[in-house]
C-alpha cells in the first residue's frame, strides 16, 4: 500500500496493537492474572494455547470486541479457515509468524509487525516456521456476535 490510503491502514492496525499490548500489560502489572485465563468455552488446540485477555460486547454498534494472546509451539499451523463478520487484526510479540491472507502474499511477520484480515478472507496459511521457537501474537477482532467465529476451509 502506497499513500494516505497505506499510511492510515498501519497506522490504525498499529493503534489498534498498542491499545492491545497496553491491556495485556496493565494486566500483567497490576496483577489481574485472571483476565489472561484460558477460556474454558473454547477447546484448545494441539500446540497452540488462546487465551482470553478482554471481550467486551458494543451494543450500541451490534459488535464485540476481542484480544485474545495466541502462543503456538514451533511448527504448529492451522488449516485453512475465514472468519465471517469479524475484522481481524494481528500483532506479532515474539517469535515469527508465517501468513497468508486472501490473494495476498506468504509473509514472515516479527515481533512488532502486523496484519489485517477483512471479514470473510481467506486465511490460508497460519503457522509458526520456527523449527525451535515459541511464536506469541495478540489476534485483535471486531466481531459481529451473530456469526460463526470460524469456518474451516
Amino acid at each position: 500500500m502506497t499513500g494516505l490510503k497505506g499510511f492510515l491502514s498501519h497506522a490504525i492496525v498499529g493503534g489498534v496493537a498498542a491499545v492491545a499490548a497496553s491491556v495485556v500489560t496493565y494486566a500483567a502489572v497490576i496483577g489481574r492474572t485472571n483476565v489472561l485465563a484460558p477460556s474454558a468455552a473454547r477447546a484448545q488446540a494441539v500446540g497452540q494455547r488462546t487465551t482470553d485477555v478482554v471481550i467486551q460486547a458494543m451494543p450500541d454498534l451490534g459488535r464485540e470486541m476481542r484480544i485474545r494472546l495466541t502462543e503456538r509451539d514451533p511448527g504448529n499451523g492451522s488449516p485453512p479457515h475465514r472468519h465471517p463478520g469479524h475484522h481481524t487484526f494481528g500483532y506479532v510479540l515474539e517469535g515469527t509468524y508465517e501468513v497468508k491472507v486472501g490473494d495476498g502474499p506468504l509473509r514472515q511477520l516479527k515481533a512488532g509487525e502486523a496484519f489485517y484480515e477483512p471479514p470473510g478472507a481467506l486465511h490460508a496459511v497460519s503457522r509458526n516456521p520456527s523449527p525451535d521457537k515459541v511464536l506469541r501474537y495478540l489476534v485483535i477482532q471486531v466481531t459481529d456476535p451473530s456469526k460463526p467465529t470460524i469456518v474451516p476451509e
